[in-house]
């Protein structure tokens, strides 16, 4: 059973207190020499582990603290116990053969948000019937209202979904989006025992959105129960209101947006090609606005900075949406959720992450439209300071770029700013709460004035109409915004482990060509402080502390000696892809091939841990030899 890390600290703690209240050490003691004493009476072999637990059962020591541990706390909150009982027709893993004891074989990891708590399963192996068993214990409470136990009036009008994600990895750690799940849990307050089950038809996504992956059988239980059950049909009328609810507001914003689109085609006729996008598919196919892929997302104390935020977003790999067969780009606009859960996605899921993330930290942020080079579509960020400067955020790189646009007007001999970033044109900008496109004469990027006050450049939606179906809880429809998970990857650990897998690769190549190979220990370990001042200015946009650096290999390479260092960085922790990437660099392979006199090798790897599964992989090769004229 999964529970959140603090309830998990909190019980741990109130058993450890009434063990040592209750003198366990001291009655394992004496139970540990009485049974050793017997069996030297009686010439047995050596005491095991489980003929130990069995005289602790005899004597009735694990009885006595089941019985007196109990928790004088009344439970103050309503909890919903869901439990995964495995899963069923995944017919795509129907010939996947029985992996054999400690083999690498491809994995299901199911993950769940609800309501701010995120959970996620042990992986197990891909097969027709994968053995996902598990159980994870989810809060339920009114927001603002934590303190008081949610009865089944109030359990009723929280219609907030359990997210589930099911994501596949293959042996090299490449992710899959699966499925994207959204339960309704509340089918629970009808059933007369308080339990219910419920088989899950997963579909997949994008394109197969409509073709079925396979079922989860879920068991669905409230502790503590329910005094009062509600009937089953109060609970469809519930959700039958809502939906139609929010079919109501989406059908009038719908109605909103073709006469707004009319009015802004009427401006221009030229405006039919500019890129102004109003809605967008998710990965289960469905058209929601943009602006509603756009949250305020506080990343709590796991980011400091809003620069820190723009590394972690590029720190997250890039992939389009997979398409079968040829033909244009498939276009696929990911939920939060699954984004983060994948690890990886196409620049629109970057682009509104970012913005999210800027916005908490109270930037005035929105997504950018647009085109850069050969009039490719694409997303980026921009920010709008109080003194009426525009910065360009680029997702996938944390680039940020100052906008100082052209003058049209001005005479010819006047010098006018080239521009630096890769951006072309500009159709329209969006946030959480305002859509805005641009109906200046020119929708190049150089030339934007961005005086978002100025109806004549910037047409703007109505505010009222992006909040009624885009506000957090407007909407039954709208996905939950989950929040950042703590980093799942331990640096220390990873880089230790990295970092031999690499000598051990570099050695073995070195031996394929018939090379000695000798380390520097002192020399590797310099390179730490190297490889740490290129992540720093990675996030800070400022180099510090070269010069110790070179100082320090100053001192570590004797006169008459030659260093050459090759730093490069990764998103990934696969030490062979890394080496076979790292040999394509020429000045690499002449550091990892070097031959001469009195050769020796360093190696060092550094692993930054972000939140999530994100991480940032620098590897730096470097050697030392004698120069020989």
């Amino acid at each position: 059973m999964s529970l959140p890390p603090e309830k998990a600290t909190e019980l741990k703690q109130i058993i450890h207190d009434h063990l040592i209240k209750m003198d366990i050490h001291g009655k394992i003691r004496d139970v540990l020499a009485e049974t050793v004493r017997g069996d030297g009476q009686h010439g047995q072999r050596s005491l095991s582990e489980e003929d130990f637990i069995h005289a602790l059962q005899r004597r009735g020591i694990v009885e006595d603290v089941m019985k007196d541990l109990h928790f004088t706390n009344v439970p103050l909150r309503r909890y919903l116990y869901l439990q995964v009982l495995g899963g069923k027709a995944f017919l795509e893993h129907l010939q996947e053969p029985e992996p054999l004891p400690g083999q690498v074989c491809s994995t299901f990891t199911l993950h769940l948000h609800f309501r701010n708590q995120r959970f996620r399963s042990k992986p197990v192996p891909c097969a027709c019937e994968p053995d996902l068993q598990e159980g994870f214990l989810l809060e339920v409470h009114r927001d603002g209202d934590a303190s008081k136990m949610a009865d089944a009036t109030t359990m009723l009008s929280i219609c907030d979904p359990v997210h589930m994600v099911l994501i596949k990895t293959d042996t090299s750690g490449d992710t899959t989006l699966i499925s994207s799940y959204f339960l309704d849990w509340r089918r629970v307050l009808g059933a007369p025992t308080g339990k219910t089950s419920v088989s899950a038809e997963l579909l997949g996504v994008g394109s197969e959105c409509k073709v079925a992956v396979g079922v989860l059988n879920l068991k669905l239980e409230l502790y503590p129960p329910l005094t009062e059950n509600l009937s089953p049909d109060v609970v469809t009328t519930q959700q039958s209101l809502e939906r139609q609810k929010t079919a109501e507001k989406e059908r009038l914003f719908l109605v909103y947006a073709k006469q707004w689109w009319q009015e802004f085609l009427e401006i221009r006729p030229s405006h039919q090609s500019k890129l102004v996008k109003i809605f967008a598919q998710d990965e289960n196919g469905v058209n929601r606005p943009v602006c509603s892929y756009v949250r305020v997302l506080r990343a709590g104390r796991l980011l400091e900075s809003p620069r820190q935020a723009a590394r972690f977003v590029s720190l997250l790999a890039q992939e389009r949406a997979p398409v079968v067969g040829g033909g244009v780009r498939q276009e696929q606009w990911c939920s939060m959720m699954a984004f983060l859960c994948r690890n990886k996605g196409d620049c629109e899921d970057h682009a509104t992450l970012l913005c999210s993330l800027l916005l908490g930290f109270g930037l005035d942020a929105y997504v950018c439209v647009g085109t850069k080079a050969k009039n490719v579509p694409y997303t980026w960020v921009m920010t709008c300071g109080t003194d009426g400067s525009i910065t360009f955020w680029e997702s996938f790189t944390a680039h940020r770029y100052l906008h100082r646009p052209i003058d049209p007007d001005a005479p010819p001999m006047v010098p006018q700013p080239k521009p630096t970033h890769p951006y072309r044109t500009l159709g329209c900008v969006f946030n959480n709460k305002r859509f805005l496109a641009n109906c200046q004469p020119s929708d190049a990027v150089e030339l934007c004035v961005f005086d978002f006050t100025d109806g004549s450049r910037w047409k703007a939606m109505s505010e009222e109409a992006v909040r009624s179906v885009c506000a957090p809880g407007s909407t039954s429809s709208l996905p939950p915004t989950p929040p950042l998970c703590s980093p799942s990857v331990a640096p220390n650990e990873a880089s230790n482990q990295l970092e031999l897998e690499m000598r051990y690769l570099l050695a073995e190549h070195r031996k394929d060509l018939g090379l000695a190979t000798v380390w520097d220990d002192h020399l590797s370990y310099l390179l730490s402080a190297a490889l740490s001042a290129y992540e720093l200015e990675r996030c800070t946009g400022v180099l510090c502390g070269n010069e110790e650096f070179q100082d320090a290999v100053r001192r570590a390479v004797p006169d008459g000696h030659t260093f050459k260092g090759f730093p490069i960085h990764f998103l990934h922790r696969n030490a062979r892809r890394a080496f076979t990437t790292c040999l394509r660099s020429a000045f690499c392979e002449e550091i990892v091939c070097c031959r001469g006199d009195h050769v020796r090798l360093a190696v060092r790897v550094r692993v930054f841990a972000y939140p999530e599964a994100a991480c940032a992989v620098w590897i730096m090769f470097a050697c030392k030899y004698r120069s020989v004229l």
